[in-house]
Parts: structure tokens; C-alpha cells; sequence
């Protein structure tokens, strides 16, 4: 038996686009779509955000002292072994505040409307966000309305801590003012991101050629064998120059900020 479908309410003298169960509709979407498209814009104006360092990765990397912590009174096996998976990322978290503070530093001196910017969550996302907030550096997280896992981090300036219903949307605020990006280890929704800005990128959508860090080889390549896309011809050899391998935050470092002073130089 069909459902009725439920009807729209008014309240008498409200505004439309004050009305809730409307702007919630399937006939509300182009609005919702339009807001999270444009009200990101006046409030990066606002805040004179004009270029990003983008940082992704996944949300579920803790620091290797929250394991240890967490694991002291836990009696749960089911927790204990996600715990010890966890073990083998830990690294990455403390590798993305500390690269998070320097580029926070070198962008406070530059004083061009630089922020760090991720995904807003935990885990990578936390520790990059963290990595700005202990230097004082705009810290943007672009956060996603999921079921489970994504919640903003407290490292978020208050003013830039966004939450968007579309991904598709969320993805292009991530590269539209993006002068480099950091893809540290993670899961689908890191491999999403970083294959769609790397195919932008790769067609000349994105018409910047950026500083592209996929951070830490040792995942990365397990994960993926890159060569063979491109001894099988399902991409060119030269793709392969579109990111660097980087397993030090000095190395990250060093290619972001010689390729942006770089290209500063020659504008």
C-alpha cells in the first residue's frame, strides 16, 4: 500500500525560505545547493581568506599516545585489534600537525590571505587544523553531514568551521582557492578526494598546476601499484609527475614552499 505523501505546512505570515519542512524538500534542493555554493565565498571575504593549503586524509587516525591511552583499561577485543590496526598510521597524525605549524608559520610571513584548510573532522583532518591553531594560522574545516565518524574538530576557527549536505559542492570549495594540496593516508573518501582534484588537474579543469604531496610512500604504494597504470597505458607516464612521494615533513615542506615562492616570483 502506498504512502501518503506528506503535506507541506504554512505558517501563516512566515516567510517561505524561513519555512523548514520546505528548504528540506526535494523542492528545496537547488536552494540548499545555491547556499552552500555561495555563502562560503562572503564568509572568506569576510575573514580576507584568499589561498588555501589543502590537507586530506582519514578520520579515523589517532596519535600513537591516544592509542596507548585508550588501550590501557580497554577490555574490548573488537577495540583492541582496531587499536593495533590504528598502530601502523599513527605516525601520519603527528606528521600532519607538525607540517600544519610550518606551513602555518611560513604562510603568516608571506601575508597573502593563506589558511589551512581540510575536511573538518577528526584524524587528519584534526591534526592539520590542530597543526594552524598552535601557530595562530586560519584554520578552514569544510565539514560533511554523514551518519557516522564526521564531527568538526575543536581546532576549527569558529568563523570558518562550514558544513555542507553535497559533497560535490564541499569538493569544489576544496580546490577553488587551493595552492597546494596534502593527501596523507586514509580510506575511500580520501582516495575519492584525491583522485577527482588529481583528474582536474590531469585534464586541465583545474588550470593551475599545484604542488601535489601524496604523504607517506610506504601506504600509498601498498595501496596502490601507480606504475602499472601507466605501464598499462591507462595513464601517462608523465601523470606520475603530477604528486611527489614525501615521507619527511621537511621534504613536504620544502616542495610546497619553494614551488609557491616560485611561482609568486614569477607573476
Amino acid at each position: 500500500m502506498a504512502t501518503k505523501k506528506k503535506q507541506l505546512q504554512l505558517v501563516p505570515g512566515q516567510m517561505m525560505y524561513y519555512n523548514k519542512a520546505f528548504m528540506d524538500s526535494n523542492m528545496g534542493r537547488p536552494i540548499r545547493i545555491l547556499s552552500e555554493f555561495m555563502c562560503p565565498q562572503q564568509i572568506f571575504d569576510q575573514e580576507g581568506i584568499q589561498k588555501t593549503i589543502v590537507f586530506f586524509g582519514s578520520a579515523r587516525t589517532l596519535p600513537m599516545s591516544e592509542i596507548k591511552k585508550r588501550r590501557k583499561n580497554c577490555k574490548n577485543k573488537a577495540e583492541l585489534a582496531r587499536l593495533k590496526c590504528l598502530e601502523l598510521v599513527a605516525e601520519y597524525y603527528d606528521a600532519a600537525r607538525e607540517l600544519g605549524a610550518k606551513l602555518g608559520k611560513w604562510a603568516n610571513k608571506r601575508n597573502e590571505g593563506y589558511a589551512i584548510m581540510t575536511g573538518g573532522g577528526p584524524g587528519i583532518m584534526e591534526a592539520g587544523n590542530r597543526g594552524a591553531n598552535d601557530v595562530g594560522t586560519p584554520s578552514v574545516g569544510l565539514n560533511i553531514k554523514l551518519p557516522f565518524e564526521q564531527h568538526p574538530n575543536v581546532y576549527i576557527d569558529d568563523e570558518l568551521n562550514f558544513q555542507f549536505r553535497y559533497f560535490f559542492i564541499r569538493k569544489y570549495w576544496f580546490l577553488c582557492m587551493a595552492q597546494a594540496l596534502v593527501v596523507f593516508p586514509g580510506g575511500f573518501g580520501t582516495l575519492d578526494e584525491m583522485f577527482e582534484m588529481l583528474t582536474l588537474i590531469q585534464t586541465h579543469k583545474y588550470a593551475q598546476r599545484m604542488p601535489v604531496i601524496v604523504y607517506g610512500a610506504k601506504f600509498w604504494k601498498k595501496v596502490l601499484n601507480w606504475e602499472y597504470l601507466a605501464e598499462t597505458g591507462m595513464i601517462n607516464k608523465e601523470d606520475l609527475n603530477l604528486f611527489h612521494f614525501c615521507d619527511s615533513v621537511d621534504e613536504a615542506y620544502k616542495i610546497i614552499t619553494e614551488t609557491l615562492e616560485k611561482r609568486a616570483t614569477e607573476k
